[in-house]
C-alpha cells in the first residue's frame, strides 16, 4: 500500500511524457497544452518541479526526433506515407525545403515556437539530412523556451487558482458572517417592532 502513491506520482511524470510524444507524431494532444498542464501540476504539488521538467524536456525532444528521423528515412517520399502526409503536404515540403537551405538552424530555433509548423520543420529536418546532432542541439536549444513559456503559464495560472480559492474561501465567510448579522438584526428589529402597543 505505500507503494501506491509513489506509483500514481511516477505515473504523473510518465504520463507527460506519453502525451507529448503522442502529440508530436499526430494525435490531439497539442504540446502547449501538455506543458501548461505540467506548470499547473507543479503549482498544485502533484508533481515535483525537477523530474516534471526532465520529463517534458525528454517527452518533446523524443516527439522530435521520431518526425526527424521520419524524414531522414522517407526523404520526399514522407508526403505519400499515410500518417505523415496529413503533417506536411508535397507544395509544403517544397516551401519549407527552399527555405531551410538559406536559413536551416535558424528556421528550426524560431519555427519550433510557431503551432502547425514545429512538426512540418522536424520532418524536413531530416528530408534534408541535417546532421543528427545539429539537430537534437538545435531543437533541444529552442525547447528550453518552450518550456520555459508554456511550464511557466501554467504554473502561474496555477498559483493564481489557488490565491482565487483563498480569496473565495475568505469571501464566503465574510458573506456567512453578514448573512447571520443581518439576520439577527432582523429578528431583533422585528421582536421590538412586535412589543410596540
Amino acid at each position: 500500500m505505500n507503494g501506491f502513491p509513489v506509483f500514481i506520482e511516477h505515473f504523473h511524470y510518465l504520463g507527460l511524457f506519453i502525451l507529448l510524444i503522442l502529440g508530436g507524431i499526430g494525435f490531439p494532444f497539442p504540446e502547449d497544452a501538455t506543458l501548461i498542464l505540467c506548470g499547473f501540476l507543479i503549482s498544485m504539488k502533484a508533481v515535483r518541479p525537477f523530474p516534471a521538467i526532465i520529463a517534458v524536456y525528454a517527452g518533446l525532444l523524443t516527439a522530435d526526433l521520431i518526425l526527424y528521423f521520419f524524414g531522414k528515412k522517407y526523404g520526399k517520399k514522407v508526403v505519400a506515407h499515410k500518417k505523415f502526409r496529413k503533417i506536411i503536404s508535397p507544395e509544403k515540403l517544397q516551401i519549407i525545403e527552399n527555405r531551410f537551405n538559406k536559413f536551416g538552424v535558424l528556421l528550426i530555433l524560431i519555427g519550433r515556437h510557431v503551432v502547425g509548423l514545429r512538426a512540418q520543420l522536424f520532418i524536413v529536418s531530416g528530408v534534408m539530412k541535417m546532421p543528427t546532432l545539429k539537430f537534437l542541439l538545435t531543437d533541444a536549444f529552442s525547447a528550453l523556451l518552450t518550456i520555459s513559456i508554456m511550464v511557466g503559464a501554467g504554473y502561474i495560472g496555477g498559483n493564481s487558482l489557488n490565491v482565487i480559492k483563498k480569496d473565495i474561501t475568505r469571501i464566503e465567510h465574510i458573506v456567512i458572517v453578514l448573512i447571520i448579522f443581518t439576520a439577527a438584526g432582523y429578528l431583533i428589529f422585528r421582536s421590538f417592532k412586535e412589543r410596540r402597543p
